[in-house]
Parts: C-alpha cells; sequence; structure tokens
C-alpha cells in the first residue's frame, strides 16, 4: 500500500505537457518517422537496381 501511495505523490509532481505540446511533438514524430521509411526505401530501391546489373 505505501508503494500506490507513493506513485500517486510522484504522478502529482510529474508535469504533463500541454495539448499543444503534445500534437507538436505527435507531428514531429509520424513526419520523422515517414522520412525516415522513404530514406529506407529509396536506399533499397538504389540497391536493388545496382544489385541486379552485376548479378542478375
Amino acid at each position: 500500500m505505501k508503494f500506490i501511495k507513493s506513485v500517486f505523490a510522484e504522478m502529482k509532481l510529474v508535469t504533463w505537457p500541454t495539448a499543444k505540446e503534445a500534437r507538436r511533438d505527435t507531428f514531429t514524430v509520424i513526419m520523422t518517422s515517414i522520412l525516415f521509411a522513404v530514406y529506407f526505401a529509396v536506399v533499397d530501391w538504389a540497391l536493388l537496381l545496382i544489385l541486379n546489373k552485376f548479378i542478375f
């Protein structure tokens, strides 16, 4: 029971992000994920073309 009380006490000390900050951070994560996905797709495609020229 002491642990649960200390958890609630600690949660009151947490500084939660505002809705605007949460939206901004979520957008940043989504855009970064999309950019990395596109980057890796382009690199994968380029390597496929290069390897197909030399191997097949």
